[in-house]
């Protein structure tokens, strides 16, 4: 049997550059219906920002040509939607940018709303609602995200607390998933 192969639900962790992305498009490119694959972009735009939009148009390239892109990246609910409607295979990238999202959303990085219980609270609530999808999705879906958690100690609390939402997010979809891998320096390790 081929381990690459995509399983129901299959969640690939990785740092920056790690090849996660490229593995999880050849996973889904050699096991699905060309025809048939939604690439779910969670990457926002930011205008004024050329480096991040050259890295947008990479990731575009690299894509097989048959593949329907859905940009999700201004709405953290949408990527829920998608999950939840989708006709064929789902590859969403990435759940950090996802997290990146639902945490501007809620106003998370503002130490006093999250003081407040608010930002948690609607951020658990879109949270839970995407964990939720990514559980009822009809067909294949591959999740991919970066593992922050080998790195240093951020030095200051809204990104700390990223860090570790990002931790939980992928503890959460770690347990939805069927498969779970993880890839450094292009080299895949099934952990699941």
């Amino acid at each position: 049997m081929d381990t690459r192969q995509a399983a129901r639900r299959t969640l690939i962790l990785g740092g920056a550059r790690s090849g996660k992305s490229t593995f999880a498009e050849r996973m889904l490119a050699e096991t699905a219906d060309q025809r048939t694959v939604t690439y779910a972009a969670t990457a926002p735009r930011y205008p004024g920002d050329p480096e991040w939009a050259e890295r947008i148009a990479r990731h575009q390239a690299q894509r097989p040509g048959g593949w329907r892109t859905v940009e999700t990246g201004d709405e953290p609910a949408a990527l829920a939607e998608l999950f939840r409607s989708a006709e064929g295979p789902v590859l969403a990238d990435c759940l950090t940018l996802w997290l990146t999202s639902a945490m501007d959303t809620v106003s998370a990085w503002d130490e006093g709303i999250w003081a407040s219980g608010s930002a948690p609270r609607e951020l658990g609530e879109l949270t839970r609602g995407l964990i939720a999808a990514y559980e009822s999705c009809p067909g294949p879906v591959v999740a991919v995200s970066n593992e922050l958690g080998f790195g240093l100690v951020p030095p200051d609390p809204g990104t700390r607390r990223f860090r570790d939402e990002l931790g939980r997010l992928n503890q959460a979809f770690a347990a939805a998933a069927d498969a779970v891998w993880l890839v450094v320096a292009g080299l895949p390790l099934r952990l699941k």
